[in-house]
């Protein structure tokens, strides 16, 4: 689990270089699209079908919008604003998801979750400091690709169960594809890349597709109580790509916010695992 958390906060540092001289949007969709030509080649060498279709059942159809959704916006998010922020914002999925389960789902959440729930809510809010010197409104980019991403958690339950990981990594990148398509579209420009964007864009295909393949082992062989908790290792990477490589330098609110955040998502899930859920 840690090296996929230290493998997508590299990869987000790539993706952030490689958008100083591209496009986002062309960065993003060329990503996808090698990730994707990864996992249809593991996907078929298995034995497995590249086009299954189950990739268009109810259940996968809201998942990939969902995907869609966390992919555009949380792109955007950490290539527009500090990359420590947007990680930050990230790292409340978890608790966007525990709340969604009792709302959308009708599982049971006791008070414990609840009140972790709402303590990194509040977490989340003085990162962003809304209404106060220092509010940058870019940063509500990571909130929706945070939800985005939460939403997709959700979804996953309803997805069809048959499908393998290296073909739910063919639909993950395929929507990732997409959304770097939609951004690009907006964009509306190209460039040609120079030996270093392409290289960069070249590494975050490798990045990626290692750190999904290590996320995957890590909760597929691991307890999740055990495992899970380490997610949050990513806001450490990020920290550290964000101070020795962009010069970020986040503000105490930052801080203090990030560590309700990360306390908050590890009570509830402590909470959950108590109580079997």
């Amino acid at each position: 689990m840690t090296l996929a958390m230290a493998g997508f906060a590299a990869e987000d540092m790539l993706i952030k270089s490689a958008a100083q001289a591209m496009p986002t949007g062309q960065v993003l969709s060329a990503i996808g699209f090698g990730g994707l030509i990864v996992f249809a080649v593991m996907t078929r060498a298995a034995g497995d079908r590249v086009w299954d279709a189950r990739y268009l059942s109810r259940g996968m159809i809201v998942r990939s919008g969902f995907e869609v959704a966390g992919r555009l916006f949380y792109t955007l998010s950490f290539v527009l604003v500090p990359l420590t922020v947007a990680t930050a914002i990230l790292q409340a999925a978890p608790l966007v998801v525990v709340g969604g389960a009792a709302l959308v789902l009708g599982e049971r959440v006791e008070w414990r979750r609840w009140a972790a729930v709402a303590a990194g809510l509040v977490g989340v809010m003085l990162i962003l400091r809304p209404g106060v010197e220092g509010f940058d409104a870019l940063a509500l980019l990571a909130v929706l690709g945070m939800l985005g991403f939460a939403g997709r958690d959700l979804a996953t339950r309803a997805a069809a169960p048959g499908l393998s990981h290296r073909q739910m990594g063919v639909a993950g990148f395929a929507m990732m594809t997409l959304a770097g398509l939609i951004i690009w579209a907006v964009e509306g420009r190209a460039v040609w890349p120079e030996a270093r964007g392409a290289g960069l864009v070249a590494g975050a295909v490798v990045l990626a597709v290692l750190a999904y393949h290590a996320l995957t082992i890590a909760m597929r062989t691991g307890e999740v109580s055990a495992v899970a908790p380490w997610r949050y290792t990513r806001l450490v990477f990020a920290g550290i790509v964000g101070l020795a490589v962009f010069g970020e330098r986040p503000d105490a609110y930052t801080l203090l916010g990030s560590a309700i955040v990360v306390g908050s998502g590890i009570v509830a899930l402590v909470a959950g695992r108590r109580r079997g859920g």
